[in-house]
């Protein structure tokens, strides 16, 4: 294996070394810490242990774990006859328990790989569920962590109610799972503190990177807020995030408290993983084009109009489908025999194309009938949907149906989240509340705009939709109407029966 292959294997990124002396002054300058014991669990080359040992004229003696052997022959080489004591180990399978030395102020700092753990192949922590995720989140991505994050949180426990500051290296969005486990597993902290910076410049990664500061306590004292600030101006706060009931937010002066849970469900869009095949653009009634360019002729039975992520940017779409996509199933693991009788047209196109669903990789599909599918169920085939794209930072709620054949229901993609409807008035009242200032701006501050995806099904379940019509009016739906360009349909009657609607749920 060469070198930088080796690197990736390993999520290897070194931190520079004017960096990590950046990190220290930052720990020694601004929160006083003066260690007397420092402990580097993925040692690296020995960069941060270096500034560690210039920065903290405290330090009795720094221990170093790292897996890689040419690493830890660098760093003994690097720190002879300095107090510095290396061992060539996996983090995973070491004991840090055994360097606590009663009241003395330890620092545990570093860059751990930032990777997850489906990424990597080696230097692995055994590829247990171990956040217990249940049913179906534990065999899908969901059930993927950061080995960034494991690391962070093995120490947290293994250091928990000692005098000991662990400063990491991570993804922001590794930082804010841990602050999750940290309410979740109730541990006792002085003070919790996120520092920003740009992860490209340092690692050349294109990935939101801070460094996450955790004091923890031995006073019984436990903090329910982290401040975020940048590097580059610690001084200066940026926002709060306050941890509640397993959920972060970011409220702010001004911005009404919606918290709670959703009356209505947020659904996924359908997943496939197999698009060349699955998704079909439609040249006339009955002849498709494949992604690889084929023309196919099928029935329409299970053909259905799709719409993706990016294709949200109307408040209403209902025709004009540019992508269709094959549904197999009306429900997950449902029998697909079925399919030669209702299409058989679409049935030999999918056997002629067995390969392509037999190569998926996903666990999902293990055991499933022939051309599973995931994210399907009755809400699947609503005539009406109001969705929303993962992605945006700003979201835009979208109504969504097929105005020529109400019954061909509309499919989204798996980055799409949204909530089913059976009668119009409602879909549409709930499109308008969704899109209204006072909604936006409550998603907003539960929401990580540096994330992937900045709204995902657990930030859209968190809105409680009867708070929004205690705090929305009437007349914010006609504006917000007004501000969407849509011909006026919202009326007083319209307005009562959505919330008549909610208060039945």
């Amino acid at each position: 294996m060469s070198g930088d292959a080796l690197k990736k294997e390993f999520g290897d990124y070194q931190t520079p070394d004017c960096f990590a002396k950046r990190v220290c002054l930052y720990l020694k300058n601004e929160l006083k810490i003066m260690p007397e014991y420092i402990f580097e669990p993925t040692a690296g080359i020995g960069n941060f242990i270096r500034a560690g040992i210039d920065c903290f004229g405290s330090v009795k003696k720094v221990y170093g774990v790292e897996i890689n052997p040419e690493y830890c022959k660098m760093c003994e080489s690097r720190f002879c006859g300095e107090k510095v004591s290396i061992v060539c180990d996996n983090f995973f399978n070491y004991d840090s328990t055994k360097l606590i030395q009663h009241d003395e102020e330890i620092l545990v700092m570093g860059n751990p790989p930032w990777a997850t753990n489906a990424e990597l192949n080696i230097n692995l922590p055994e590829k247990a569920n171990f956040k217990k995720l249940s049913g179906t989140d534990a065999i899908t991505g969901a059930s993927n962590f950061d080995i960034c994050e494991y690391i962070i949180l093995k120490l947290i426990k293994e250091f928990n109610c000692t005098n000991t500051t662990i400063a990491m290296l991570c993804k922001t969005s590794v930082a804010r799972n841990v602050l999750l486990e940290l309410e979740r597993n109730d541990i006792l902290t002085e003070y919790v503190k996120i520092l920003n910076f740009d992860s490209t410049k340092v690692f050349g990664i294109n990935a939101a990177g801070c460094l996450l500061v955790i004091k923890l306590s031995q006073n019984g004292k436990k903090n329910d807020t982290c401040e975020i600030y940048d590097i580059s101006d610690s001084g200066k706060l940026i926002d709060t995030i306050k941890i509640k009931n397993g959920a972060l937010s970011t409220l702010q002066e001004g911005v009404l408290d919606l918290e709670g849970s959703c009356q209505l469900e947020w659904r996924q869009g359908v997943k496939h993983d197999c698009s060349n095949v699955m998704e079909l653009t439609q040249i006339n009634h009955s002849m498709y084009l494949n992604k690889r360019k084929e023309v196919v002729e099928l029935e329409d039975k299970i053909v259905f109009p799709l719409v993706k992520s990016s294709m949200i940017k109307a408040p209403v779409i209902n025709k004009n489908f540019i992508k269709y996509v094959i549904v197999t199933q009306k429900k997950a693991r449902e029998d697909t025999s079925c399919i030669e009788h209702v299409a058989p047209k679409t049935w030999n196109y999918l056997q002629r194309n067995k390969m392509d669903f037999d190569g998926r990789k996903s666990s999902i599909y293990k055991g499933a009938p022939p051309f599973s599918m995931f994210g399907v169920g009755d809400y699947s085939y609503a005539p009406y949907k109001v969705a929303v794209s993962g992605f945006y930072k700003k979201p835009l709620f979208t109504l969504l149906y097929n105005v020529e054949k109400i019954q061909r229901a509309v499919m989204l993609d798996d980055t799409v989240y949204f909530i089913s409807f059976y009668d119009y008035d409602l879909a549409y009242a709930c499109m308008l509340l969704l899109n209204t200032a006072k909604v936006q701006d409550f998603l907003y501050s539960i929401s990580f705009q540096d994330a992937k995806r900045p709204y995902t099904k657990k930030v859209l379940q968190r809105l409680n939709l009867k708070k929004c019509m205690e705090n929305v009016s009437l007349e914010d739906m006609e504006s917000i109407e007004d501000g969407l360009k849509l011909k006026r349909y919202i009326s007083n009657e319209k307005y009562k029966k959505f919330s008549e609607y909610l208060n039945k749920i």
